[in-house]
């Protein structure tokens, strides 16, 4: 066995490759090995051996089937699954509480970062909510230019792209004006649903325009026996008058997917008020309902009946369209136990005691209309932070916080929006967990979009949109803790910082095979020289799949700068002159990871003897170099 250290890779999943292992589970005959055009065999999926094993329910060339298609479908599948060379750079001065915070910022291409979080954060995810561009002619998409092969991509993604603009004006006009939309929708919604817990739920935001193609790529995504419903938001309280088709548009759409069919809302508690007790029965509060049915009485003869009041003998005729809600011998039951109240009026209709002590749950169905929030809430949220409108159309937090307790209703629920926008997910989190006491975390996700200087926004200084949202997580946070506070709230109204850039190592780094004698003699690090041991360690913590919330504390040792993340999870040392004597010190804390960077040992003896050192004094721990 070799007594080389083991280096980290330092790049996202390849989520081709570990499809590819899935089916090697599945029909390890189906995988064979092929030689890539470099030269280099690869693993490869034997499609016509796997087409015999599916023989059964392959759908093949023309045949007719149900599926949407799109031009550049394909293409965003691949830029899904590719890997990127990418890292995330924390940036401690503008963030909040960083050392205890559980929270995330994450600045940078939302797919980029999806990417990026698939090892730490696969299938922890309790929610997704996301309030994407609705394609309206005036929006913004995202320029995806990055499908290639794993070893172009490897290659070329750790160059800084000059423009450093990823996003393209889509309208109307474009002959690609949906495409290019369902493209951009397609791939972040693949990626993301990795991230799901099971029972996780999925939401997005959505109007007229794409709401049937959103629906069509979410059903093939998600599978359509996972779809819970589709909200109807009635987003506008007042008349639109400018309308040219004189239609006021008054309602946008909320879609929910789960990650597993099972999956159901939580439901709302019952409106205790309606529950009351005028006659002082034994039994309680009560409320009446009515005990109409719901059938003719060619469809349920038994039940048309008249109903007679036992102490007058008044009748009650059943409707002829509807009937009773109950056969007789279960109304008569009814009746003697005194649950059913007959009107004063003889024009009136019989309705049933329903008593609260009956209900076995506090909760009912949360109800497919929202009509009591609106889009002008959202603008008054941010105008009472700012003073001003710095965003356009924000989301209310109350419509925000009604979806989170639905869904993420318990401690160390994580709640992720990639479309973030304002900051309303975070805001509405942070309240929401002040008001019941859960202690919720927050992933947020935005593009730093340019902000034009004539502009409100603008005018206040910001230069592009996450600079609000930063700025209004901050405040928000602060103006909750003002006020009154569940006692078992954490109080964590802070963020980590992180911004994404292109990989901590040089190039030789992931093309050691392509680097000259020269090189090797220019290139004594294989770390670019402007980055931070703090930015390594969160680099590391990607690539190893640690959570990037968790508690870093830093020391010197022996002269050395030393990293400990949360007590023994990891340990790291990217200075150089490592010698043995701190290796076993490191090694005598047993920790469950260990990282040095590969040329930071103080010689080869040193560099040889690590994992011996660690095999002795400390024999779980995973070692490895960067």
């Amino acid at each position: 066995m070799s007594d080389e250290i083991e280096k980290l890779k330092m790049h996202s999943p390849d989520l081709t490759a570990q499809n590819v292992e899935r089916i090697a589970a599945l029909f390890p005959g189906c995988v064979t090995e092929s030689r890539g055009p470099d030269g280099t065999l690869r693993r490869a999926v034997d499609f016509d051996l796997l087409r015999q094993e599916l023989s059964g329910s392959i759908v093949d060339g023309p045949q007719e089937r149900y599926h949407l298609d799109w031009p550049g479908k394909r293409q965003a599948l691949i830029t899904a699954n590719a890997p990127i060379a990418k890292t995330l750079r924390p940036v401690r001065a503008e963030s909040v509480d960083f050392d205890i915070t559980r929270n995330l910022f994450i600045e940078g291409d939302n797919l980029e970062a999806l990417k990026l979080l698939q090892e730490t954060y696969l299938g922890r995810v309790k929610m997704i909510y996301i309030d994407p561009p609705y394609n309206t002619g005036n929006d913004f998409v995202y320029e995806d230019d990055f499908a290639e092969s794993t070893a172009e991509f490897l290659a070329k993604s750790n160059q800084v792209d000059e423009a450093g603009n990823r996003l393209v004006a889509n309208t109307q006009s474009n002959g690609r004006f949906h495409s290019d939309w369902l493209s951009m929708m397609y791939s972040r919604l693949r990626v993301s649903k990795n991230l799901l817990v099971e029972g996780g739920i999925a939401l997005i935001s959505c109007d007229d325009i794409e709401i049937h193609n959103l629906r069509t790529i979410s059903d093939e995504i998600f599978g359509a026996s996972s779809f819970i419903a589709q909200f109807v938001w009635k987003a506008r309280q007042f008349t639109d008058t400018r309308s040219k088709s004189n239609v006021s548009t008054d309602h946008e759409y909320i879609i929910a997917y789960a990650k597993s069919g099972e999956t159901s809302l939580r439901g709302v508690k019952r409106d205790e008020s309606k529950f009351k007790n005028p006659d002082n029965d034994p039994r309680g509060p009560w409320m009446s309902r009515s005990i109409l049915g719901l059938a003719t009485e060619a469809q349920r003869p038994n039940l048309h009946y008249d109903l007679i009041e036992p102490d007058t003998g008044r009748v009650f005729p059943a409707s002829p369209a509807s009937g009773w809600r109950y056969s007789r011998d279960k109304m008569r039951k009814l009746i003697e136990e005194g649950c059913i109240i007959f009107p004063s009026k003889d024009d009136g209709r019989p309705r049933e005691k329903k008593f609260r002590c009956d209900m076995v749950s506090e909760l009912i169905s949360f109800r497919s209309v929202i009509d009591d929030v609106f889009t002008a809430d959202g603008t008054k949220d941010v105008r009472d932070l700012f003073d001003a409108d710095v965003f356009p159309f924000p989301k209310p937090v109350a419509l925000i916080e009604r979806l989170i307790e639905q869904v993420a209703d318990e401690d160390d629920d994580l709640v992720l929006d990639y479309f973030a926008g304002s900051g309303t997910t975070s805001h509405a989190l942070m309240r929401l967990s002040a008001l019941d006491g859960v202690n919720r975390k927050f992933i947020s996700v935005q593009l730093p979009e340019n902000i034009k200087a004539d502009s409100s926004a603008g005018k206040l200084g910001f230069s592009d949109i996450c600079e609000v949202t930063k700025e209004r997580i901050r405040r928000a946070g602060a103006k909750i803790l003002e006020g009154e506070c569940h006692p078992d709230w954490n109080r964590d109204v802070g963020f980590r910082v992180l911004k994404i850039d292109s990989s901590n190592m040089a190039d030789v780094y992931y093309t050691p095979d392509a680097t000259t004698q020269a090189d090797l003699l220019t290139r004594v690090d294989n770390i670019k020289p402007d980055r931070t041991p703090e930015d390594l360690l969160f680099q590391v913590l990607l690539d190893w799949g640690v959570d990037l919330t968790l508690p870093i504390t830093r020391e010197s040792l022996d002269g050395k700068t030393i990293f400990t993340v949360a007590g023994t999870a990891l340990i790291a040392c990217f200075d150089n002159g490592v010698d043995e004597t701190l290796v076993k010190t490191l090694a005598t804390r047993h920790p469950l990871r260990m990282v040095f960077k590969d040329t930071g040992f103080k010689d080869d003896a040193t560099k040889i003897n690590v994992k011996q050192i660690f095999k002795s004094l400390s024999p779980d721990t995973d070692v490895k170099a960067i």
